[in-house]
């Protein structure tokens, strides 16, 4: 760390396609010479990027901008949560500067303003593929901004504004200075991955020479030729998604699905404003493990949205029993300001979403057990993400950092974090399973 140049600390908040802004802007940053400061009071002043999603997610964004003034007192406010610049000055009024999100720039023109940069901005040398926030061996890659769907529990569109989808050229460009760099792992998201391109009539970029179509097949397949693993989340269950399991089962891309489904009683997804035709999806799930049965599929679902039924909610788990999807999130319905669904009549008592919410995940911890002892046994390939003096510990194909479980590798050593090994499964339990060292097969 250069001692004279400025410094900025930074606190980031929400979701994967937020850390993704909050790296851009550190690259910005580091590329005209400031430091990134380790803790407050070290810093010229603190970057704070917000998210907006849910209402306790904009209460957990406002207290850590009121710590940030607390602490430091020189604070920069960005994300999703901009969008409301009068509640975050009604409880900060002392903000420098409020800017919404992906607004690089603007975020920018806000710290010049207040903490100048060095006289020689070329000094701090910026790797080609840009600061990461991540481990060194994954990286996020967001294709897109926006979102063009209208479901009545949220209010992404209004924040984030409509689908803007970025040039499949400029995002392969990024993937392979990524791959140089030593990533072993890419994942690909947006707020809606299956839509990539529609905003643009799936519009052709030249990859030199090579013309390439905005669109999530033909992006998928490219990504695949770089030899490293490519994740897809937020998948939305357009038809198209079928043309990407034969990739996946060529190996192209990660056996991996991540749909948020939501709900499965088509009156509850009709309120939702989701696709409703869940007996269909459960045609197309069967349909898609003949295709390749190494599919991993995961999905979020909500209880307790407005008007859903004790048997509305019954037909859920009965329809989870069928799909055995082998990761599964829940959310407790939650008014969000300015969400439609607010409007919606007869809105279910917390303590029933409550009771709903565990006997969900009782449901599902039960479906993945299942599924995950069927792999002890087998062999796999594992990407190691931490090694400590009880051994390492790694992931599969079928799990996403941070959201999805893990393989503990228990007494290995020599490893280091990055190393892709084969291994076979020994034990499991709901959500991670165990496993040992083989040799190459």
């Amino acid at each position: 760390m250069n001692e004279d140049a400025p410094k900025i600390g930074l606190v980031s908040l929400g979701c994967p396609k937020a850390l993704v802004d909050t790296e851009r802007i550190v690259t910005r940053l580091r590329a005209e010479g400031y430091d990134i400061a380790p803790d407050y009071a070290g810093a010229d002043a603190v970057l704070v990027n917000t998210c907006g999603f849910l209402d306790s997610a904009k209460e957990e964004s406002l207290t850590a901008i009121g710590e940030a003034v607390a602490e430091n007192g020189r604070v920069i406010v960005t994300g999703c949560l901009g969008v409301e610049a009068e509640m975050i000055r009604e409880r900060n009024p002392g903000v420098l500067a409020i800017t919404g999100p992906h607004q690089y720039e603007a975020v920018m023109e806000a710290v010049h303003a207040h903490v100048p940069p060095a006289a020689n901005p070329h000094e701090a040398l910026v790797p080609p593929e840009g600061i990461h926030l991540t481990p060194r061996h994954y990286a996020y890659v967001k294709i897109s901004e926006g979102c063009n769907n209208t479901c009545t529990f949220c209010i992404i569109p209004s924040i984030r504004g409509k689908l803007k989808s970025r040039p499949a050229a400029d995002v392969i460009r990024e993937a392979e200075r990524l791959a140089r760099a030593g990533v072993r792992e890419l994942l690909i998201v947006s707020q809606d991955t299956s839509a990539y391109g529609l905003d643009v009539r799936y519009a052709e970029s030249d990859l030199r020479g090579r013309a390439i179509r905005t669109h999530i097949q033909d992006l998928a397949e490219a990504l695949g030729e770089l030899g490293v693993w490519v994740r897809l989340h937020y998948i939305y269950p357009y038809p198209h998604v079928d043309e990407l399991i034969p990739l996946m089962a060529r190996g192209l891309i990660l056996p991996y699905l991540d749909i948020p489904f939501q709900h499965a009683h088509p009156d509850v997804l009709r309120a939702m404003k989701r696709p409703a035709n869940q007996g269909k999806v459960l045609t197309r799930i069967k349909r898609w493990r003949e295709i390749c049965p190494d599919l991993t599929i995961r999905s979020t679902f909500i209880v307790g949205f407005p008007g859903e039924t004790e048997e509305q909610f019954q037909f859920l788990l009965n329809w989870l029993e069928e799909a055995e999807l082998d990761r599964v999130g829940c959310f407790r319905y939650e008014p969000v300001t300015g969400a439609t669904s607010n409007e919606i009549e007869n809105h279910v008592p917390a303590e029933v979403i409550d009771e709903r919410w565990h006997r969900l995940m009782a449901t599902q911890q039960q479906i993945s057990k299942r599924r995950l002892a069927a792999k002890v046994g087998r062999v796999i390939e594992v990407l190691i993400d931490e090694v400590d003096e009880e051994g390492a510990i790694g992931r599969s194909a079928a799990d996403a950092p941070e959201i999805d479980g893990c393989v503990f590798l228990n007494g290995v050593s020599g490893f280091a974090p990055g190393d892709m090994l084969k291994v076979r499964v020994t034990e499991a339990d709901e959500y991670d399973l165990w496993a040992e060292p083989v040799a190459d097969e």
